[in-house]
């Protein structure tokens, strides 16, 4: 069955209005009770920090515990966290409730297995058909669940990305600028920088529950940028909400994405040979370029659908220790098991100082192929997959990519987390690349109602 609640990134939407309701929520927490939590019967919810999270909290616990489940208490952490930390709490599963780099009035619940991985399709699907059936929960008056408040993993987690750095003093001389978006990160990376001897310049981190994403974070870069030249700080490093995706800004206040932080690592890995198994792994998204500056270095490099999910399952697949996404999720899975914006940016700054050149001077570290992305807003998910569906733009995408191959590439999709469809178009000449964009993008518009 084709999922239609549950994306590559768990459900989102609209706060208090479905499926992000309390009632969703409620009924959430028995679904998962019933299908998941049947071992120890505990369950670890956390959240980032906008003001519906807590109201999806509080519905989420209500079900859980309806049925029985005890709940591990995390309260506002990073999604890394959760996924690092939940083999030590002894629990069937964990909940992150979070919209990622999406503004406040969104929300969304990322369901995350007791090994710390996202939900498979496979079992995101039997949640959701299980969801949307007409069966019903009788709690019983004498299997009630507990709370627990969570005291060990933000230590444990601390402690853990302080022992990457080879010595206690290793970011020494370091001034860096952190836009910590208002969101799950703002307390804990200003804290592990500060600790490693690095002089810090913090930009949002005080969240108020409105404020998360708004005008800072991984999306919103121009006030990094301006503080970053500003200061004369070294980089800046921008995350976003509940913190697994990271953006970097050199010196003079560019902005550099994912592809090329993920050849740096690589580079930084390799010289160190840390690279296991010689190998990288990216999605479709990334650019022809950072492909073929990895071959240059010998790398082995593999690509996968869109979503992180897919990138890690490849990573175990290949055994790989590096992989990550062009949007800044990136994962070192020697030190985590899913992206976290501060294990990556820590190694980032470790490689910056190693090398002794200004970031400006690094980045970029590859040329890119010519590549035009075009994101194409609707006002909800049905109309998306009625013009994504229709003859019209089949036939147009189809030319265009019998046109561009072997050179190129097209890739025309859904998005899994908002209401948009995403046109990319990537070669090696420039015009014919925008030609066609202009054709897709034209085709896809002229379908709307």
């Amino acid at each position: 069955m084709a999922n239609k609640l549950f994306g590559t990134d768990g459900v989102r939407g609209v706060a208090n209005t479905f499926p992000m309701t309390a009632e969703f929520a409620f009924r959430l927490g028995q679904v998962l009770s019933d299908l998941i939590c049947t071992g120890s019967k505990r369950v670890a919810i956390a959240k980032d920090t906008r003001v519906s999270s807590y109201m999806l909290e509080s519905a989420l616990i209500a079900g859980f515990t309806s049925m029985g489940v005890d709940v591990v208490k995390m309260r506002v952490v990073p999604t890394p966290l959760i996924t690092s930390q939940i083999q030590e709490l002894d629990v069937d599963m964990g909940v992150m409730i979070t919209a990622s780099h999406n503004p406040y009035s969104d929300n969304g619940i990322k369901l995350i297995d007791r090994y710390g991985d996202k939900f498979s399709d496979e079992w995101s699907s039997r949640v959701e058909e299980l969801l949307i059936s007409d069966r019903k929960f009788i709690p019983s008056k004498d299997a009630i669940g507990k709370v627990y408040k969570d005291k060990t993993s933000v230590p444990t987690y601390m402690e853990n990305v302080l022992a990457i750095a080879p010595t206690p003093d290793a970011l020494s001389g370091l001034r860096l600028v952190v836009d910590c978006a208002n969101g799950a990160f703002s307390k804990i990376i200003p804290q592990i920088f500060k600790s490693l001897g690095a002089g810090i310049i913090t930009l949002a981190n005080t969240p108020d529950g409105y404020n998360i994403n708004k005008d800072c974070g991984s999306q919103h870069t121009e006030n990094l940028s301006q503080i970053v030249v500003q200061s004369h700080a070294h980089l800046g490093i921008a995350v976003d909400g509940d913190g697994d995706r990271i953006i970097v800004v050199d010196n003079l206040g560019h902005r550099i994405d994912g592809d090329q932080i993920i050849a740096f690592l690589a580079t930084y890995l390799n010289k160190h040979g840390k690279l296991k198994n010689n190998a990288v792994v990216a999605t479709v998204w990334s650019n022809l370029g950072l492909e073929k500056y990895l071959h240059n270095l010998g790398i082995d490099f593999y690509r996968t659908p869109v979503g992180e999910r897919y990138v890690i399952e490849k990573m175990r697949a290949t055994g790989a220790c590096l992989g990550g996404e062009e949007s800044g999720h990136m994962v070192l899975s020697d030190y985590t098991r899913t992206g976290d914006a501060l294990i990556a940016g820590l190694v980032v700054c470790l490689g910056l100082l190693e090398d002794g050149r200004k970031a400006a001077d690094i980045f970029p570290v590859f040329n890119k192929c010519p590549c035009l992305i075009t994101n194409i807003r609707f006002e909800n998910a049905d109309e998306v997959s009625k013009v994504f569906e229709a003859d019209e733009v089949k036939a147009v995408i189809e030319a265009a990519q019998e046109q561009i191959a072997p050179q190129g590439s097209i890739i025309v999709r859904k998005s899994g987390t908002e209401p948009v469809i995403k046109v990319r178009v990537e070669g090696e000449i420039e015009s014919f690349v925008q030609s066609l964009s202009q054709k897709i993008v034209s085709t896809i518009e002229a379908q709307r109602g």
